[in-house]
């Protein structure tokens, strides 16, 4: 049986709890054990779904320069060495890179910016260079398109209840903006890949307010 990969998003709550923290974690560890009972039985899963690299069992140490992200059995756990965090991995479609957020780049503590590594490790490339504080890179199906959540200069973390951006952007020029869409929000507005396996639209979340009423937000790419 080749290796198979599940990646989840961090497991941490800070606020409210609700059915999708849960859900998610459970979805990958009923995959994990049926593709486990699928091994020992000698037999090939029924249906193999398009995964994000993150290692199933085991631990996965992938050396940056100095650093190293180590992620536990099933993800369940993360440890990370060096001086620089690294936060929200997410492989692209065609395995090849890891997208991540990193405080390599930032002039003081929290403020993440964008980045990627050979999935083989080695040294990290910046993606963007702003005056913003940048979150949860993520690539289209394609391979061809990004969305992130950029946060005002000087935010700390992914707070929530702030005017923020959802960018755009083509793959092969991170620095060129496509499009950008000003709304009331932060915290879970992009922190998962929500493209549509077409790769013409993908969701994000505008909190409610007095300024913005705000939802789930399709976006179209196309007619």
């Amino acid at each position: 049986m080749s290796r198979r990969y599940i990646t989840t998003a961090i497991p941490y709550v800070n606020s409210k709890p609700h059915l999708g923290f849960a859900m998610e974690l459970v979805q990958a560890d009923v995959m994990a054990r049926h593709w486990e009972a699928a091994h020992r039985a000698g037999k090939p899963p029924q249906r193999s779904a398009r995964l994000h690299p993150h290692r199933v069992a085991g631990l996965l140490d992938l050396p940056v320069d100095r650093e190293s992200t180590r992620m536990g059995d099933r993800g369940s756990r993360r440890r990370q060495r060096g001086p620089c965090p690294l936060d929200g991995p997410e492989y692209s479609p065609d395995g090849a890179w890891l997208y991540l957020n990193t405080e390599e780049y930032a002039s003081q503590a929290g403020r993440a910016q964008l980045a990627r590594i050979p999935a083989e490790g080695g040294r990290m490339e910046r993606l963007v260079q702003s005056e913003s504080v940048d979150w949860f890179p993520h690539l289209s199906p394609d391979g061809e398109s990004a969305s992130y959540l950029s946060f005002p200069p000087g935010t700390v973390g992914h707070p929530p209840d702030l005017d923020v951006q959802v960018r755009l952007v083509r793959t092969a020029d991170w620095l060129q903006v496509v499009a950008s869409f000003p709304l009331f929000g932060g915290q879970g507005t992009l922190n998962v890949n929500s493209w549509s396996p077409d790769s013409r639209r993908f969701g994000f979340v505008a909190y409610p307010s007095e300024r913005r009423q705000g939802g789930s937000t399709p976006l179209s790419l196309g007619p």
